[in-house]
């Protein structure tokens, strides 16, 4: 891995799982990993009871955009993580790859999204003490 390293989430839309997983990853690695996230196709709008109860837990995602995956973003990326986006993500040697399955809160309201909020969180803060340890 280099000096700094990178994470790439991706889900279908890029309008929940993934973009919740950057936003915790962006905060809770507090600029020691690079962050991406991107779907194999991209809503038009990030998931507003994702943006919701992100911002019950103190962060804003009000501002994100869904983003088109990339060969490019895949291959800029140590860590890719998959979130139900099946056989879309490439995959290139050298790379480590992670599947989270994850309930996809696409159509659901607030109250169904803050468990899936939370099991994401969890996730992440164990990523971000993988990547950021010693031994790394």
């Amino acid at each position: 891995m280099s000096t700094k390293p990178s994470v790439l989430f991706v889900c279908v839309h890029n309008a929940g799982r993934s973009q919740m997983a950057a936003a915790y990853l962006a905060e809770l690695g507090d600029g020691r990993i690079e962050v991406r996230s991107a779907g194999s196709a991209p809503g038009a709008e990030v998931n507003p009871a994702a943006v919701e109860a992100m911002a019950e837990d103190g962060i804003d995602m009000s501002a994100a955009q869904p983003k088109i995956l990339t060969d490019t973003a895949v291959q800029a990326s140590d860590v890719v993580i998959t979130m139900g986006c099946g056989d879309a993500c490439p995959i290139y040697p050298g790379k480590r790859y992670e599947d989270w399955v994850l309930a996809d809160p696409a159509g659901k309201g607030v109250e169904s999204v803050r468990p899936i909020r939370d099991e994401i969180k969890q996730r992440v803060q164990e990523l971000v003490d993988q990547l950021t340890s010693p031994d790394q």
